[in-house]
């Protein structure tokens, strides 16, 4: 038997998330990345763009601990859309060297139990102070709240489905299983 530490099964966790959220990305054009398929605003690939500056914000957070930062929201404004002159596998590049950062960073940090300032906002005016822990839970919610976007998107762009996917089943294949 192999007993892991918290931060490994937390790490093991964020890493089995953010593998879920690239499956339901995995071989979309960028066109179809860009697409809108319901009422609401979101794609791919700006769902993608917002899950990799949502770790990075996080990460930087932990980093910094700036007791004086607020959340600048002009910086933030067009963070879930995805420009013409921006590619998914220039995405998924960027998050992938965000996520070495991010495990660079949780793997060294002393005690997750550290308590980290975060940055005021228009919704959040009262600064409050999390643990190391915490902001690694919320940054795996983000990322788990997002597949599930990602997954009724892709599925409504393609029929994909990242179950099936990561099955190595073809959607065409479990037609009328529901």
């Amino acid at each position: 038997m192999t007993l892991t530490t918290e931060r490994t099964d937390l790490l093991a966790m964020l890493a089995d998330q953010r593998n879920l959220f690239r499956i339901a990305v995995s071989g979309i054009s960028d066109d179809n990345a860009r697409r809108r398929t319901t009422a609401s605003e979101l794609t791919l690939g700006g769902l993608l763009r917002h899950v990799l500056n949502c770790e990075k914000h996080w990460v930087r957070v932990i980093v910094e601990r700036d007791e004086t930062a607020e959340i600048d929201l002009a910086a933030i404004g067009d963070e879930y859309s995805m420009g013409a002159d921006v590619t998914v596998e220039g995405l998924l590049s960027e998050w992938e060297a965000i996520v070495a950062r991010t495990e660079a960073i949780i793997g060294s940090v002393p005690n997750l139990d550290d308590l980290v300032p975060l940055p005021t906002a228009p919704w959040s005016p009262e600064r409050e102070w999390w643990t190391v822990r915490r902001i690694v839970l919320h940054i795996f919610r983000e990322i788990a709240h997002h597949s599930g976007h990602a997954d009724i998107i892709r599925e409504s762009l393609d029929g994909a489905n990242t179950t099936y996917k990561r099955a190595g089943i073809d959607s065409d294949d479990v037609a009328g299983w529901a």
